[in-house]
């Protein structure tokens, strides 16, 4: 007996075993090609509104802890796999991956053709679906096609706002060791704000462990609200949604402040917007970039990073002014993966270089802004 289905807007229905939480989302269904980190995935608030199918066979073998975690409460809307989840296989597995699903109310399902669904992806787009799981075995298959036709998208959704944080706050943590686990920052050398479109823990880790005292705030914060903490920089974090409707109150911030002289750096959602914020455009992809062996060209080094992404949308790069500076580009599809506003400590790339999970290629970006930064205040 089928006890979870996958129902796709244009009335495809696929068959399967549910696991997690018996109930139903809907949400656009998009591909993870990563080999681990499934945790993190899961827990990346840029994937909400989205059901992530894993192309990886063997996702929750290694359980389920209460480190691996990007925020408290995952954003994604539910998880397809290939193969059934195994007992948990690791020495800091705390739970298996089956409970840490049920303990988020986050359905699931197993036992499909995930390659063939991801082909499907990659021809057709991202399709709208709906995901459900009962035990009894039970669907009304018309009532969830007609919701996952009636469903509008990612496209023109702000979905900042609702990951974000609703409040202020100081963070220190910074990045994990074998046989420490996670440090503080006790001596940071300066002051960082942090905008909070979505950002995941291990970006603000990386910020710490590279020498700042971060200062996290609302989406929503006004220049004022980032400037009362007398900040050395600003960083815009990553995020979910459209970065159109999301730049509709962000965009005139990151503006103002650029004009104050402040190093600025972005990553992902962070990057679209700042490229809004000069002057530039971004557009809706079919298929989108997700996982963590997407290979990235420094244009300025000509070296090859292999990076960790996962956005739906892109900047496009003739709509830039002549002051910008693409510094990154995918070797996939040739799309801008970095940029630079010419003779100003303003900088972003697309992908993720806090290797949460992925490839550690990119800690250098952390770096990079605090050199930045430390240039900007010798010279002020």
């Amino acid at each position: 007996m089928h006890t979870a289905l996958l129902v796709l807007a244009d009335g495809t229905v696929l068959k399967g075993r549910g696991l997690g939480a018996a109930g139903s989302a809907v949400g656009e269904v998009c591909f993870n090609t990563s080999m681990t980190g499934y945790q993190e995935i899961m827990t990346d608030p840029s994937y909400a509104g989205q059901i992530i199918n894993f192309t990886f066979p063997h996702i929750g073998n290694t359980g389920a802890n209460g480190e691996d975690i990007e925020t408290i409460t995952p954003a994604a809307r539910g998880c397809i796999l290939s193969a059934d989840i195994t007992q948990p296989s690791n020495w800091r597995a705390a739970q298996h991956f089956d409970a840490w699903l049920k303990s988020y109310n986050l359905p699931g399902l197993a036992g499909i053709d995930t390659r063939k669904l991801t082909r499907r992806i990659r021809d057709g787009g991202a399709p709208n679906g709906v995901l459900v799981h009962n035990p009894e075995g039970i669907f009304d298959i018309p009532a969830l096609v007609a919701e996952a036709k009636a469903w509008p998208g990612l496209d023109g959704m702000d979905l900042a706002k609702d990951v974000s944080c609703r409040q202020t706050f100081n963070w220190d943590e910074s990045t994990w060791a074998l046989g420490r686990g996670y440090g503080h920052q006790s001596a940071p050398a300066y002051r960082i704000v942090a905008i909070d479109y979505g950002a995941k823990r291990n970006i603000l880790r990386c910020l710490a462990a590279a020498g700042c005292a971060v200062t996290v705030v609302p989406a929503t914060a006004t220049t004022a609200d980032v400037l009362r903490h007398r900040p050395d920089g600003v960083f815009l974090s990553n995020g979910p949604g459209d970065p159109a409707a999301t730049g509709e109150y962000a965009v005139p911030v990151i503006r103002e402040l650029i004009a104050q002289g402040l190093p600025v750096f972005g990553i992902c959602l962070g990057h679209q917007m700042l490229a809004l914020a000069l002057g530039g455009k971004t557009e809706k992809m079919a298929r989108g970039h997700r996982g963590a062996n997407h290979p990235v060209k420094d244009l300025t080094t000509g070296k090859v990073e292999i990076t960790s992404q996962n956005h739906g949308f892109q900047v496009m790069p003739e709509s830039l002014p002549s002051n910008v500076r693409v510094t990154h580009q995918s070797l996939f599809d040739g799309s801008v993966e970095g940029l630079e506003l010419t003779g100003k400590p303003v900088f972003s790339v697309q992908y993720h270089p806090e290797a949460s999970p992925g490839p550690q290629d990119s800690h250098y970006l952390f770096h990079r802004f605090v050199e930045k930064i430390a240039q900007h205040k010798a010279g002020a």
